[in-house]
């Protein structure tokens, strides 16, 4: 799993979360709220945490079964933390190879015929690294 430094990271540079069943987020209230929640990784399941489409946007509805009251939150105030296969779809066509190396893995894309490596001994953070390449690049 990615760091939620490299999450904040991503959704700063412009990606987009479109919740669906399986994906995995910590809350990221205003500092005046304080809940021992936002350390805590959930996960969006029909039967505890729902994306709900609502005028002002995607909320996640918490379904009653947390130990903590909390109804629901807002997209902004949530950090999606992509799995390794979500991110490596979302390099699509950039994505070259993930090599496992001693230590670490690398990951390598190409952008406009240059080539990037990413090394992290977590593959999903190599991955996340050269999105974060590919997003900034992108813009």
């Amino acid at each position: 799993m990615i760091t939620r430094e490299l999450a904040v990271a991503l959704r700063e540079s412009g990606l987009i979360w479109h919740p669906a069943e399986g994906d995995r987020f910590q809350l990221d209230l205003p500092e005046e709220v304080e809940l021992e929640a936002e350390a805590d990784v959930f996960t969006v399941s029909e039967m505890t945490i729902e994306a709900r489409q609502t005028p002002s946007g995607t909320d996640l509805a918490f379904n009653g079964t947390t130990e903590w009251a909390l109804d629901a939150v807002t997209l902004a105030d949530a950090v999606w933390l992509p799995r390794e296969d979500q991110l490596r779809d979302l390099l699509r066509g950039t994505f070259r190879t993930l090599v496992r190396l001693e230590d670490t893995f690398s990951v390598e894309i190409e952008i406009a015929d240059t080539r990037f490596v990413f090394e992290h001994p977590d593959p999903a953070e190599a991955y996340g690294q050269a999105l974060l390449e590919l997003i900034s690049r992108s813009r």
